[in-house]
């Protein structure tokens, strides 16, 4: 079996990918990318980058709502499936979705 490379990526408001990364990686199942986004424009630079490494799957966290799932889905494409953590009101975001705080049109 390959190991599949997949991530994970959660959206806060003072999150720097550069420094809120981590791998974990499992000796022949998993290597996993735990990274954080302060916003959806830097979701989809990030996720950019992450099919570049390889990475071929690619779940959110509960923050991102519909039109951030649907931004990073576009941004992917065929390279990586895209799959979501859900909460229609995050409890972590005064209650509201990512699409109020994030979703810079």
């Amino acid at each position: 079996m390959e190991v599949l490379k997949a991530a994970f990526m959660f959206v806060v408001p003072d999150t720097d990918p550069s420094q809120h990364r981590v791998t974990i990686s499992t000796p022949a199942v998993l290597e996993l990318i735990v990274v954080g986004v302060k916003d959806y424009q830097q979701a989809i630079q990030v996720s950019h980058e992450l099919v570049n490494q390889g990475v071929k799957a690619i779940e959110l966290c509960a923050g991102f709502g519909q039109i951030g799932v649907a931004k990073v889905a576009q941004a992917v494409g065929d390279k990586a499936v895209v799959g979501v953590v859900r909460f229609d009101r995050h409890p972590g975001l005064e209650f509201k979705s990512g699409d109020e705080m994030f979703d810079k049109k």
